[in-house]
């Protein structure tokens, strides 16, 4: 069976290298959400200072790689789409699954504080569910989705109706991400204001930059190689730099240097996202690690839904298969949140249950998933042309 709908991600058109990014991103993403899901429940995983030190160390260009990725695709769904269309697929696509599953994780953490006191001053009250929408970062990881939403609607109005150019929209960002630094310099508290201006700039510089950027498919190789090599170089320079000084300052911990040096923090994003889009050039050349693409292609669904498996997979694995060697429980955990999510969209697909993660349907995939009998031990004789 074909659980992770591999069939159907190779056979759609799309630039190969996004879906590449997108899936070593929500990976690295995934490390760190499992280093938050382990740490104080069970055995001591800060015995192994080494995966705080991974966690710290690729920290910095995870999250702009998406709102740059997400701002490449916004002239071309406002040409197909028009700006009523784009906003509607937007709410469609990442507002509906915010409260989807954020109401669900929310939910689920006040009844376990319910039933476990002791970790009562740790969950969530009904005050949450507005935080969602006024202060995401209260209710952890769906901050992200809560961003980008309002990112990309505020981004269309204005190039849409005012005509603001994506030039005037860059400058527009470095004003609001020096606002944002003032607002983390100061310990101030807006809200969802602030990760607005945090990541407007790297949505701009996504659309800026959507006509430089090729498929990848026309570069030679050897220049790819001439890319990547002193990238390489820079990256681990710059990471390292960066680690140092996070893992030194305990004020602001991880975020330090994002919240307290707001021009180091620029320039680590933007080293560390062109490495990460050269590799991801040289993945499709070579064909390499194709599973990259589809937990990319699925990396929106996968981010909704990490926490939650997760913390179902440390339960199973530590709880019930009573397995407390850390580098093993970890690596189970991480991995369960990569695919778990996977496989459970496709099979929410698959049975009509995709409610649960987008208002329309998507009739492409439903029909594959179901025409295919994937879920099913029976053998179909109604292939796809892509399987042929």
């Amino acid at each position: 069976m074909d659980l992770l709908n591999s069939k159907f991600v190779y056979s759609e058109r799309r630039l190969n290298w996004i879906d590449y990014d997108k899936g070593i991103s929500i990976i690295l993403v995934g490390y760190a959400h499992c280093f938050f899901t382990l740490k104080g429940y069970g055995p001591n995983i800060e015995a192994y200072p080494i995966i705080n030190d991974l966690d710290v160390f690729l920290y910095g260009f995870r999250m702009p790689l998406f709102f740059i990725i997400s701002g490449m695709f916004l002239a071309k769904s406002l040409q197909k789409k028009s700006l009523s269309g784009y906003i509607s697929a937007r709410a469609d696509t990442i507002l509906y699954p915010l409260f989807i599953w954020g109401i669900f994780e929310i939910s689920l953490k006040i009844i376990n504080a319910r039933f476990n006191p002791s970790i009562a001053h740790e969950g969530a009250s009904s005050m949450d569910y507005l935080y969602l929408i006024i202060n995401p970062r209260v209710t952890g990881h769906f901050w992200y989705l809560n961003t980008l939403f309002c990112i990309g609607v505020i981004y269309a109005i204005l190039k849409s109706i005012l005509k603001w150019s994506a030039n005037f929209q860059i400058v527009l960002g470095l004003a609001l991400y020096a606002f944002s630094s003032y607002i983390h310099i100061n310990k101030l508290n807006y809200g969802v204001i602030t990760d607005i201006c945090e990541y407007y700039f790297f949505f701009a510089l996504g659309d800026l930059i959507s006509d430089i950027v090729p498929s990848g498919k026309n570069i030679k190789r050897s220049t790819l190689w001439l890319m990547f090599v002193p990238l390489v170089i820079a990256f681990f320079v710059v990471q390292y730099f960066c680690w140092d000084i996070n893992i030194r300052k305990s004020l602001d911990g991880i975020s330090y240097v994002e919240h307290r040096l707001p021009h180091l923090y620029l320039a680590q994003v933007l080293v560390g996202c062109a490495f990460s889009v050269i590799l991801s050039f040289l993945l499709q050349e070579y064909k390499a690690f194709k599973f990259l693409r589809i937990i990319g292609y699925h990396s929106l669904y996968v981010y909704a839904m990490q926490i939650i498996a997760m913390t179902f997979a440390r339960i199973i694995f530590y709880k019930i298969c009573k397995i407390s060697y850390v580098p093993v429980l970890f690596v189970l955990v991480w991995a369960s949140g990569v695919i778990l999510p996977i496989v459970f969209y496709n099979f929410c697909l698959r049975f009509n249950l995709w409610r649960l993660f987008t208002f329309k349907k998507p009739v492409r995939q439903v029909e594959y998933l179901q025409n295919n009998n994937i879920f099913s031990f029976k053998t179909s004789d109604n292939l796809s042309s892509a399987d042929k």
